[in-house]
């Protein structure tokens, strides 16, 4: 079976050479690179993997541009873009020419960007991205979920990726579910996909964290194997890396194997294009 992580974020220190940008504090101290994370992924069993360059480097991918040009087999990336730049607009069009650039990710979940998606700065990223066939991973507050109903309305080739069910990340247990609902209504959108990512973190019960596991068939009851995509946050995890995958590969009697397939790394590589 193929294991494809969709979401590991990379990154390098904060240097006078290569400054941050004030965008919030890293998951950990020390950066985690290439090298190490292929060490990670070896322990764990993973075969691939989807970087996402973190929020709190600013909208810069050079990093992993070299992860994914030095093993192309190994990792793909879903990159960064200033939605607020004028130099910005027209990207698009040749964005996946770059060196294992799949699509983008953008963030709403900060107090500093959310108003990109609320105010409506991103109309023009959505039109784009759906006539380039750029797809786009989207971590939003349970509260924007409805925002993001009303995009995948608008433009029905846009596809786009629901970061973390769109779970409230300082939550966890039955207040972290919530609002599932509302991230479950938008299966009957078919350019709508989610992340069953970082799971183990809203979680207070030890592994194999089984009062997940209702919330996890109900996600799978609405969007099927097809349309729902494994991932760690390893630089945020609780719990180790190998959990996280045995969790779904061992641990949840009714994922048949070819459920598990699709879940395990087969459905996000379809999604985004990754051959």
């Amino acid at each position: 079976m193929l294991i494809v992580d969709s979401q590991v974020h990379l990154w390098g220190a904060n240097t006078s050479e290569r400054p941050w940008p004030q965008r919030g504090e890293p998951q950990r101290a020390v950066p985690l690179g290439k090298d190490e994370l292929l060490r990670e992924m070896h322990k764990a069993g993973v075969d691939r993997t989807v970087i996402v360059p973190p929020m709190w480097e600013g909208d810069r991918n050079d990093l992993a541009i070299d992860a994914a040009g030095t093993y192309p087999d190994r990792f793909a990336i879903m990159g960064r873009l200033d939605p607020t730049a004028p130099e910005s607009r027209g990207k698009l069009r040749s964005w996946r020419a770059q060196p294992g650039m799949m699509g983008l990710r953008f963030s709403f979940t900060a107090p500093m960007l959310q108003p990109l998606l609320t105010e409506g700065r991103m109309d023009w990223v959505w039109s784009e991205a759906e006539e380039a066939g750029v797809p786009l991973y989207v971590l939003v507050k349970p509260s924007d979920v409805q925002l993001m109903d009303q995009v995948a309305a608008r433009h029905p080739g846009l596809k786009l990726i629901m970061d973390h069910l769109a779970l409230p990340l300082d939550k966890k247990d039955e207040e972290a579910f919530r609002g599932l609902d509302n991230v479950l209504s938008l299966a009957r959108r078919p350019n709508v996909a989610v992340k069953v990512s970082s799971l183990p973190n809203f979680s207070t019960e030890a592994y194999p964290h089984r009062n997940l596991h209702p919330y996890i068939r109900r996600v799978y009851d609405a969007y099927g194997p097809k349309r729902m995509f494994w991932g760690s946050d390893l630089t945020r995890l609780s719990g180790t890396y190998r959990q996280c995958v045995t969790m779904f590969t061992e641990e949840i009697p009714w994922l048949s194997q070819d459920d598990l397939s699709w879940i395990m790394g087969l459905g996000v590589c379809d999604w985004i294009g990754w051959q």
